[in-house]
């Protein structure tokens, strides 16, 4: 099952910002259909080879909040992603924030308050 959703992406330079939007696959941590805004990327390639590039950052926006964070980019395959660590940062912060869930609810099965994996039978 692949969960994706949308993102804006930043490509910070010295003197400038490339923004961007993809999907951040929630599975994988990958970043698919990145389409760039106000940039060409067959002339110029992608932002990160340029000799002024600084770093990429993403953020999902849900309901006017926003969860920000550190994108990867590959520079040979020109591939955008977060690592696994990073993915699950955005998973916790993101139902913290956008749906009130604490990060310990989230380890619960079963849905009931106060109970947790060892509790289970």
């Amino acid at each position: 099952m692949h969960l994706q959703v949308p993102i804006t992406i930043a490509d910070e330079l010295d003197e400038q910002i490339v923004d961007s939007a993809g999907f951040l696959d929630l599975a994988s941590g990958e970043i698919h259909e990145v389409t760039y805004a106000n940039y060409d990327v067959k002339a110029k390639g992608i932002p990160a080879t340029l000799p002024d590039y600084a770093f990429t950052s993403g953020k999902l926006s849900h309901a006017g909040k926003d969860v920000e964070f550190g994108v990867q980019v590959d520079l040979f395959s020109g591939r955008y992603s977060v690592t696994a660590n990073e993915l699950l940062d955005i998973k916790v912060r993101a139902a913290k924030l956008f749906a009130g869930i604490q990060a310990k609810d989230l380890a619960r099965v079963g849905g009931h308050p106060g109970t947790s994996r060892r509790d289970i039978h």
